[in-house]
């Protein structure tokens, strides 16, 4: 039975807010998404994955919906806390990993980091320079040293590093390119934040992740909400008119949406559209990778015409 969308809490609160046009029958989406995992790593020939935990509600969320998927004994979640990080993400993440009872490790990687920027007036690789980097360019370096540990732990499991980020933060460029939106395949990449959310609550992730201010952990006390100025209710009511609905600007302020507003998120989708298509290739031959030879992934060895 599809678990209520207005989902609550241990204390019979609501445990997040749900816009009505964004409520979803989360029986069918663990559904699709379960044989999408399956169908997935058996195109490619595998049969475990790794998954970066994070300790937010995202990759919880993927973790479970993969141990779902497969089995946790095939599943090696990956923690990768920085010095930055808060240490309730550590301890949010090892909740996750006690409930699902599949393989993990800790990598810290603080020192890969402190290597490539120095520490305290020891410069590192990056030079003097990098002493001043802020604390924005440190968060995105952060994120593609965790994507290069996924991608060497998938060699030493031999699995697929499964992709943990959501449909708002895609439509919206909040992403790291090469960092945390790299992977080899992305089970939620179609849910906005309100809907994972529901899909949490309902395949059984701790309330306290399910409860906690989305962050990407760049820095301490930095929070999502708080670093764009809108939260993602109201985000992705405005994502789901405009892009889902296709309905005009005209037609999204007569909802009641703020035309400054609207304007920024139209923008912020505009300028963020390189980070969503591969890499334009310059067309030089009769038949160009990803241009006009495409082919799906199909299990390696298999003829091809």
């Amino acid at each position: 039975m599809t678990r209520p969308a207005t989902a609550t809490g241990a204390d019979g609160t609501p445990l997040f807010e749900l816009p009505p046009e964004l409520a979803i029958d989360t029986d069918v989406a663990r559904r699709v998404i379960a044989e999408f995992i399956r169908g997935q790593l058996r195109q490619a020939g595998f049969e475990r994955a790794v998954v970066g935990l994070s300790g937010g509600i995202d990759s919880a969320l993927v973790a479970y919906l993969v141990a779902e998927a497969i089995g946790p004994e095939r599943l090696r979640c990956i923690l990768m806390p920085a010095g930055s990080s808060a240490p309730a993400s550590r301890a949010d993440a090892e909740t996750v990993v006690d409930a699902i009872g599949c393989a993990s490790e800790v990598v810290e990687i603080g020192p890969l980091i402190d290597g490539f920027f120095g520490v305290g007036e020891t410069a590192g690789a990056s030079g003097p320079e990098g002493l001043a980097a802020s604390p924005l360019r440190r968060g995105n370096f952060a994120a593609r040293m965790r994507m290069a540990v996924l991608y060497d732990r998938s060699v030493t499991w031999g699995g697929l590093v499964v992709g943990t980020g959501n449909k708002t933060e895609a439509l919206i460029g909040y992403t790291t390119l090469f960092g945390d939106s790299a992977c080899a395949f992305n089970p939620i990449g179609d849910l906005y934040k309100s809907q994972l959310r529901q899909v949490a609550a309902a395949i059984g992730v701790p309330e306290v992740v399910i409860r906690k201010a989305p962050s990407a952990d760049l820095w301490p006390g930095q929070t999502d909400e708080g670093e764009a100025g809108f939260t993602y209710p109201e985000l992705d009511r405005l994502l789901f008119w405009r892009i889902d609905k296709r309905r005009s600007v005209e037609e999204v302020v007569a909802l009641g949406f703020d035309p400054a507003f609207v304007a920024r998120v139209d923008r912020m989708i505009a300028t963020s559209e390189f980070k969503r298509q591969v890499p334009p290739i310059a067309k030089l031959g009769p038949r160009t990778a990803g241009v006009d030879y495409l082919y799906p992934r199909r299990r390696p060895g298999s003829a091809r015409g």
